[in-house]
C-alpha cells in the first residue's frame, strides 16, 4: 500500500503562497527588485514615469498654448522654437507635451479594459475548467483571427471618434493575449496544495479565487497590462493618423496626421513629422522594456533555468590527468 507524504514538500508543490516566486514579498516589492536587478526595468520606468510627469504639469511645462499661433506656418527649428512649428504656426513642442495627455490616457485605460476582461476570463476559464474553459477559449480564437486594425476602423467609423469609444475599441480588442497568458498560470496555481487544502475545507470558489489565485497571478497581470499600454498607444496613433481619432482633441497621432494632411513632406518640415513619431518610439519602448524585464522575471514559462538565455553557461572542460 502505498503512503500519502503529508510534508511540506507534498506533491511537489508549494504548500504555501510564500514557496511560489514572489510569494513571500509583497506585490510592489517584486516590482521594486526587478527595477533594481534589471537595468532595462529600470530604464523603461524612468522614463515612462518622466513622460508621465511631462503629461500632468503640461500647462507649466508647455511655453506656450497648445492652440496659440506664434509664428509662420511651419517655421524650422530655432531658440525659440526648439522644434519648429506647425502648418498653424503653433510650437511643436508645446503641441507634443500636450498631445501625450491624450496619448497616455488613452494608452493606460485602454490597458486597464483589456486586464479586467483578459484577467477575468483567465482566470475563470483556468479555475474552472471543464466546458467553461473551453467556451471562453473559443470565443478567445475568434478574437485572435479576426484583423484588429480593420475591426478597429469599422467600429470607430459606426460608434463615432470620441475618447471613450477609441477606449473601448482597443481594450476590447486587446484583451486576448492577456487571457491566454493567465489562464495558464491560473490553471497552475489551483494544483498548488495551498488551494486544494482551502478547498477540502469547504471554501467557496470565490473566496479562493480573490484569496489565493489573484494574489498569485497579479505581478503577471501588471506585467502583462504594461505591454499591452504600449500596443494601445500605436493603435491610439494608428486611429488618428488615419482620421478615425477625436478631431478636438491633441494627440501625438493626430499631430501625425495633420503633418500629412497639410503636405509637411512636400515642403521638407521634417520636424512636423518626427517629433511626435519619436515621442511615441521612445514611449513604446520603455513600456516593452519594462513589461518585459517584468514579465521575463515573474513567468515561470520563463523561468526554466536550461531555457533562460541569461542562464545558459558553457561547462569548463574537465582538468586532464597529469599522467
Amino acid at each position: 500500500m502505498s503512503t500519502i507524504a503529508s510534508g511540506p514538500g507534498a506533491a511537489g508543490a508549494p504548500t504555501d503562497p510564500s514557496d511560489v516566486p514572489g510569494g513571500g514579498r509583497g506585490r510592489g516589492g517584486v516590482v521594486w527588485s526587478v527595477l533594481r536587478s534589471r537595468p532595462q526595468a529600470a530604464i523603461g520606468g524612468t522614463v515612462l514615469v518622466l513622460t508621465i510627469l511631462v503629461a500632468v504639469f503640461a500647462p507649466l511645462l508647455a511655453p506656450y498654448g497648445p492652440r496659440e499661433k506664434v509664428g509662420p506656418p511651419f517655421a524650422p527649428p530655432s531658440s525659440a522654437y526648439p522644434l519648429g512649428l506647425d502648418d498653424g504656426g503653433v510650437d511643436m513642442l508645446s503641441l507634443i507635451i500636450y498631445g501625450s495627455r491624450v496619448s497616455l490616457v488613452v494608452g493606460f485605460a485602454a490597458a486597464a479594459v483589456a486586464m479586467l476582461i483578459g484577467g477575468s476570463v483567465g482566470i475563470l476559464a483556468g479555475y474552472f475548467g471543464g466546458k467553461t474553459d473551453i467556451t471562453l477559449m473559443r470565443v478567445t480564437d475568434y478574437f485572435l483571427v479576426i484583423p484588429d486594425v480593420p475591426l478597429m476602423i469599422v467600429i470607430a467609423a459606426i460608434w463615432g471618434r470620441s475618447l471613450t469609444n477609441i477606449i473601448i475599441i482597443i481594450g476590447v480588442i486587446y484583451w486576448t493575449g492577456t487571457a491566454r497568458i493567465i489562464r495558464a498560470q491560473v490553471k497552475s496555481v489551483r494544483e498548488r496544495v495551498y488551494v486544494r487544502r482551502a478547498q477540502a475545507l469547504g471554501a467557496s470558489d470565490s473566496r479562493i479565487i480573490f484569496r489565493h489565485v489573484l494574489p498569485q497571478v497579479a505581478p503577471l497581470l501588471v506585467a502583462n497590462t504594461v505591454l499591452t499600454v504600449a500596443v494601445a498607444i500605436f493603435a491610439e496613433t494608428a486611429l488618428a493618423f488615419l482620421g478615425l481619432g477625436d478631431p478636438s482633441l491633441i494627440s501625438w497621432g493626430r499631430l501625425i496626421e495633420n503633418a500629412f494632411v497639410s503636405n509637411a513632406i512636400t515642403v521638407d518640415a521634417w520636424w512636423a513629422i518626427a517629433p511626435p513619431g519619436i515621442a511615441v518610439a521612445v514611449v513604446i519602448l520603455a513600456c516593452t522594456m519594462l513589461g518585459t524585464a517584468i514579465e521575463d522575471a515573474l513567468n515561470p514559462r520563463l523561468r526554466v533555468g536550461h531555457l533562460s538565455v541569461r542562464r545558459f553557461r558553457l561547462r569548463p572542460l574537465p582538468a586532464k590527468d597529469p599522467q
